[in-house]
């Protein structure tokens, strides 16, 4: 590999900027981490545990409770990967690099490149394929910012069923390009909480003007399942089975650094619910655990919604209704609302229970960052990259800022990576908000 033999720079001297990985060299399996953590993980209980099946497809539900290491990505869906741009590439930051002054070498996983703009659609294709198969005539979901109901939506599409998304109140508002672009995928769009389910009604019945929250969502979307035949109910996050949808970014990631004959120091990314910071770490934890890569893995929070940084390691309701099992996670309380801030995402109130875990373990480490000084460094990405990253995923790229000038201070040459989880084109309302105000 030209990579390996000149380190990054072409035959005729000129940088290399990118890395890319054949479409022949796609993963035909997703990895599980389930049986290489550190800790059994604990299992849902409560009364709520013999509605799963009514809740979730089977397919799904058997991949929630897998203890395989490896599950066979199915042919289709390896398909569909292909054609909306995976394998994803690699990209080198150079010009952040350069404005920084910094010794470190900065590296960014391009999963905006989707057509819905975020790593979303990795798993939403994913679910969307075996709910059709199980006989599904339409999923129902929640979405905050918005990143998740678009890819849903679309998936959906693809795979010739209907969707309902109940989008949190204050981003229906705040973000309606992204409630046209359900639209455009034809799915059904509510604002949450809703007048469509039983719980939204409640709601709104105490405050007719509430922001909404994930939770409330959730409980609306898993509502909506119960009630319905062959109707079920899709999560973007959090669930065990997500993340190993996800894990398609780790494993391409992987390669892509084998070809350079990088190793990765630090891998960032920013967590919500945990998913795409997840897919792109898991591969890379079994060697950390058998001590075969020295590798810091930094999941970013808001400040806002300090999830990890600031909740419970304990179990908990994945929803406000307390519609779903409990569940062992870090936990902010499922009746946690989170202030109707400006950055979009990230404003879940738990977090997923393989993520908690190597967090607990202290095998993962999480910070969180404030708001204005994430759009800060989302501004400065893109004067260096030319690309505008969207508010969830400024929050990695400041962390991997302050690395870098960590190592500018000490000398360090470290290689941090970038889950780089989606684009902020659709989001440009918050950054708006943030130049008239920079608050």
């Amino acid at each position: 590999m030209i990579g390996k033999l000149i380190n990054f720079y072409s035959i005729d001297g000129d940088y290399m900027y990118k890395v890319l990985l054949d479409e022949k060299e796609l993963p035909k399996k997703w990895y599980n981490i389930t049986p290489d953590l550190p800790k059994q993980l604990s299992p849902p209980k409560g009364d709520r545990v013999k509605d799963l099946p009514k809740i979730f497809s089977k397919h799904v539900l058997k991949q929630e409770t897998s203890t395989k290491r490896w599950i066979k990505i199915p042919k289709k869906i390896r398909e569909i990967y292909r054609e909306i741009g995976r394998p994803t590439p690699l990209f080198r930051a150079r010009n952040l690099e350069k404005m920084l002054n910094t010794p470190a070498k900065i590296y960014y996983k391009r999963e905006d490149l989707s057509p819905t703009g975020s790593h979303k659609l990795n798993t939403a294709i994913a679910q969307a394929y075996y709910a059709k198969k199980d006989g599904a005539e339409y999923l129902t979901t929640e979405t905050g910012a918005g990143q998740w109901g678009s890819a849903l939506s679309l998936a959906c599409s693809l795979m010739d069923i209907g969707c309902k998304v109940f989008m949190v109140r204050v981003s229906y508002h705040q973000k309606p390009l992204r409630k046209i672009l359900m639209q455009i995928y034809g799915a059904e769009v509510f604002p949450s909480p809703s007048k469509e389910t039983e719980f939204g009604r409640k709601m709104l019945k105490k405050d007719p003007k509430h922001p909404g929250s994930l939770g409330i969502a959730i409980s609306e979307a898993i509502e909506v399942a119960l009630k319905n035949d062959n109707v079920y109910y899709s999560l973007g996050s959090v669930l065990n089975h997500v993340l190993l949808h996800q894990t398609i970014i780790g494993l391409e990631l992987k390669k892509q650094l084998e070809k350079i004959d990088e190793k990765p120091d630090i891998i960032v990314g920013c967590a919500g619910g945990g998913s795409n910071f997840s897919g792109a770490i898991f591969p890379f934890v079994k060697e950390k655990l058998n001590e075969r890569l020295d590798c810091k893995f930094i999941a970013v929070e808001p400040t806002a919604c300090p999830t990890l940084t600031q909740g419970e390691y304990r179990y908990d309701y994945g929803d406000t209704a307390g519609m779903t099992p409990l569940i062992k996670m870090y936990t902010l309380g499922h009746d946690f609302v989170p202030p109707p801030v400006h950055a979009g995402g990230l404003r879940y109130h738990g977090m997923a229970p393989q993520l908690s875990l190597l967090v607990k373990e202290k095998i993962v480490e999480a910070r969180a960052v404030k708001q204005k000084d994430i759009f800060k460094s989302g501004i400065l990405f893109s004067k260096a990259e030319g690309i505008v990253p969207a508010p969830e995923t400024c929050h990695a790229i400041k962390v991997a800022i302050d690395e870098a000038k960590k190592c500018k201070k000490s000398g360090e040459e470290k290689t941090i990576v970038i889950n780089f989880s989606g684009h902020g084109l659709l989001d440009l309302k918050g950054y708006e908000k943030y130049l008239s105000t920079e608050e």
